[in-house]
């Protein structure tokens, strides 16, 4: 097999690894990243409802909030420390990221991360075309 035939398996690989990580831990992550901007939205929302029309919607709202905040601090944590699981995917997608850069160079890293990101926009896009 030539140099850079190995070279290309390596990185489909690594490529591969990482995205099936990533995604593994942004399932988990994501509920805290999103909880943040739920809870701005709904301190958005109970400012400009002034004639408290909205409390139903704002109740439910804030229901929503509370059991996705539970759910993510079940998938992460037991007790104060972080579950082994989580533990577990977040040290590999470190030595994943670690293994590219010895592989193939800092900037084969970025541009996987980029690419990461622009995958999981376009799922998105994608998702609610319809």
């Amino acid at each position: 097999m030539e140099k850079q035939d190995l070279k290309n398996l390596k990185r489909r690989y690594l490529v591969w690894l990482y995205k099936n990580n990533k995604e593994a831990l942004d399932k988990i992550e994501r509920k805290f990243s999103q909880l943040e901007i739920d809870q701005f939205l709904l301190e958005e929302i109970k400012k400009e409802d002034k004639d408290k029309r909205l409390n139903k919607f704002i109740d439910e709202f804030w229901a929503y909030i509370q059991k996705k905040e539970q759910n993510g601090l079940s998938l992460k944590y037991e007790g104060k420390n972080l579950k082994p699981e989580f533990q577990f995917l977040f040290l590999k997608l470190q030595a994943i990221e670690k293994a590219i850069i010895k592989e193939l160079g800092k900037k084969v890293l970025a541009e996987i991360k980029l690419l990461y990101e622009m995958e999981m926009t376009e799922r998105i896009l994608k998702s609610t075309e319809h």
